[in-house]
């Protein structure tokens, strides 16, 4: 691999680790999915999420530099919309993986749970 490329691949993981802190935070994420139905003035997210205005602001400001939110305004207000769909799946991507991280946890704990009753029941304890 050249200088340039791992430059470049050096540069494109600083992207995509900004982009992913635009997401980590939980209320950036419910204004995300709010946004799903479609564009949204800022009143509107704020009665939706039960949150003040000033924290949606800020809120939004993260996402809007990171380019995944825009704004239109429209006389004094503005109307947030996300930017590119591919980000709805991504969201979506997310919670299969944490869907599927619970599946496996609750099979462990049955398994756990199982393993236990048949020890027990073997000392001739009953649960």
């Amino acid at each position: 691999m050249r200088l340039f490329e791992c430059a470049e691949m050096i540069e494109l993981s600083h992207i995509k680790a900004e982009f992913f802190k635009a997401l980590a935070h939980p209320l950036r994420i419910r204004i995300l999915d709010a946004l799903r139905s479609g564009e949204l003035g800022v009143n509107e997210l704020c009665s939706r999420l039960a949150v003040e205005q000033s924290t949606v602001s800020q809120q939004l400001a993260i996402l809007r530099t990171r380019d995944i939110v825009t704004g239109r305004k429209r006389g004094n207000m503005v109307f947030y919309s996300v930017r590119d769909p591919a980000t709805f799946r991504l969201l979506d991507a997310v919670q299969d993986i944490f869907n599927n991280h619970l599946i496996n946890v609750k099979d462990l704990l049955a398994q756990l749970e199982s393993n236990s009753a048949v020890e027990l029941a073997s000392k001739g304890w009953h649960l």
